[in-house]
């Protein structure tokens, strides 16, 4: 049994013959959980964009930011995370837990690899809980009825819905039913925490970047400004709104701090009334 209570997760094909997003991200992070299909992918963007290795960075450091200020500010005190990727240190839960013990998170992920590492996602504290779920964002329903999830996290009680880095490979007709009801199915005072990749800031970088992900069979669906607040459609904006990611309560004595122009990454949160 795992310290959440949960069975050892069964054996799992890796399929690491073939790239996936969340380990060519992992690549691009500096870790060490992936294959020779995510480095290859990764280095070829690597080679013509050194700098996208800013934006899986900026994108990781403002989760850590979002949630953060999400348990600390808004006294969230549940988090349902999807497309959670390779675990890093610190985990979200590791965050708030700091902020507060109790605090519980459900961790969501298509990816087997992100299964075979789930141990990692379920050090909680001894006042808190988290769960791993093996999940697709596009299947909401099929996750939410997950065991872990109502072992987890009280759904009559706000919840924070954590996004990163995970719409811009689905199209706005695949991302947007599923994201709307994921928050139709949490209660008022419940949160959004969202950050995609944007081709506004070099538009000829992130045409590379696209061609170099679809060579490799990942679809990369990068957003303007007005397309990334559309997530947001119906809820409250936190201050500073949807900015790039390096923009939204940077904390130049805790993360790194990316030249000018280098980001290309929006970041939000909205609260739902």
């Amino acid at each position: 049994m795992t310290e959440a209570g949960f069975e050892e997760p069964p054996p799992v094909d890796l399929r690491t013959d073939r790239a996936h997003s969340a380990r060519v991200y992992d690549y691009l992070l500096g870790g060490k959980t992936n294959f020779p299909a995510d480095r290859e992918v990764g280095d070829r963007v690597l080679a013509e964009l050194p700098g996208v290795r800013e934006d899986a960075t900026a994108a990781r450091a403002v989760m850590r930011r979002m949630v953060r200020r999400l348990a600390g500010v808004h006294g969230v005190r549940q988090f349902l995370d999807v497309g959670t990727g390779i675990p890093t240190t610190p985990n979200l839960h590791e965050i708030v837990q700091a902020v507060d013990p109790a605090c519980r998170v459900v961790y969501v992920d298509n990816d087997p690899i992100v299964l075979a590492h789930s141990r990692a996602l379920l050090t909680s504290t001894p006042e808190g809980r988290t769960a791993y779920v093996q999940g697709d964002l596009r299947e909401p329903e099929q996750f939410l009825a997950d065991p872990g999830v109502a072992a987890t996290l009280d759904l009559r009680e706000p919840v924070a819905l954590t996004l990163i880095n995970i719409v811009h490979f689905l199209s706005d007709e695949v991302a947007h039913p599923p994201v709307r009801k994921l928050l139709d199915a949490l209660p008022a005072g419940s949160f959004l925490a969202l950050s995609a990749g944007t081709a506004d800031i070099a538009p000829e970088r992130a045409g590379i970047a696209t061609r170099r992900y679809a060579e490799a069979g990942i679809d990369l669906h990068l957003r303007s400004r007005e397309r990334v607040e559309r997530f947001f459609g119906g809820l409250e904006l936190d201050d500073p709104g949807v900015v790039l990611v390096d923009r939204w309560h940077p904390d130049p004595a805790g993360d790194p701090v990316p030249g000018e122009g280098k980001v290309g990454v929006y970041g939000g949160v909205g609260r739902k009334a």
